[in-house]
């Protein structure tokens, strides 16, 4: 992925062009709505302050995460003697930083090399219309340009066509793709898939499952039981239960991920569609709150439009 250069982006050396152009929404929606409350200001006031946490909340990071971003900066500008308004936007894009990895940090990231684990099975969980399917089509294909043996697995039996839809795109990128009937039990076809010779070969076994709402339980039940059958054939698996969300679902995605990260023990988040939302403080708020890493991102249709999840770029792209 090209970089820009220096001239281009001022001092940002590293912001990636691709990421800098899908997140135009989000950076329109918060850094020139901040850059135009910070014009024309001689000092940093408390109304500047106030205003800026009403950008910050109102892009969907979240009133809790806002409020606590605020009175870190006001910290800072104490203890530096800060007076003028420009630092602020060099200061608040390290704070947030900070917010984010602390999400990065406290939790296992799907980007560690687990080279002696084999195969690796990651189970794909989330609601309704995320983009689930079409999320594991792009991390199959990640890996596969990385040399990786990849299977896919069909489990989820409930929604028409997912298995043909997984199946298209196993097509498209030279993967197989193991399935049963429409209607077979989710976690029957887990245990078959994983107690396959083919699945011994595999780095990755990538285990899709039917969208749900986080708060029925009996669904929820469903998604257990395939968990606790991937650890009778595969010791820890699955290694990660990765949940992806829709960036633009907002706050609500905030209250999803608590959900099935309390039932299902959640190791990393996904976020689809970054391109389409102006209000990608989502993220900020789903790492500061959850301590879940978000580890890669998706930024469009193609199968390309995907890539691991940087604090620092994502904070560069947002604020250059």
């Amino acid at each position: 992925m090209a970089i820009l250069k220096k001239q281009d982006l001022g001092e940002n050396k590293d912001v990636t062009e691709g990421l800098w152009k899908k997140l135009r929404k989000t950076r329109k929606n918060i850094t020139d709505r901040i850059y135009s409350a910070i014009s024309g200001k001689k000092v940093i006031d408390e109304e500047l302050l106030e205003k800026i946490e009403e950008i910050l909340f109102t892009s969907d990071m979240g009133i809790e995460t806002a409020e606590e971003l605020i009175d870190e900066l006001r910290q800072d500008i104490s203890q530096h003697h800060m007076i003028d308004p420009e630092g602020l936007k060099e200061q608040l894009k390290e704070r947030i930083i900070v917010f984010l990895n602390s999400g990065f940090e406290t939790s296992r990231s799907m980007k560690k090399h687990d080279a002696d684990r084999k195969p690796k099975v990651i189970m794909f969980i989330g609601v309704n219309g995320v983009g689930k399917t079409t999320t594991i089509a792009k991390m199959a294909y990640h890996f596969q340009r990385q040399g990786q043996k990849i299977l896919l697995v069909a489990a989820d039996t409930f929604r028409a066509a997912a298995t043909e839809q997984l199946e298209v795109w196993g097509n498209r990128i030279g993967l197989e793709v193991f399935s049963q009937k429409r209607g077979s039990d989710p976690a029957s076809v887990v245990f078959d898939a994983l107690s396959s010779k083919r699945a011994k070969d595999m780095d990755k076994i990538l285990i899709d499952t039917a969208g749900r709402l986080h708060t029925k339980s009996n669904l929820m039940a469903e998604l257990k039981k395939i968990k606790n059958v991937s650890e009778q054939i595969v010791s820890g698996a699955p290694h990660q239960v990765v949940l992806v969300i829709d960036a633009t679902t907002g706050q609500n995605a905030i209250a999803q991920a608590h959900s099935f990260a309390e039932q299902l023990g959640v190791t990393d988040i996904i976020l689809t569609k970054l391109d389409g939302t102006a209000k990608g403080g989502i993220v900020i708020g789903i790492s500061h709150k959850l301590h879940i890493p978000i580890s890669y991102i998706g930024t469009g249709e193609s199968i390309e439009d995907f890539q691991p999840f940087s604090p620092r770029e994502f904070a560069e792209a947002i604020f250059t």
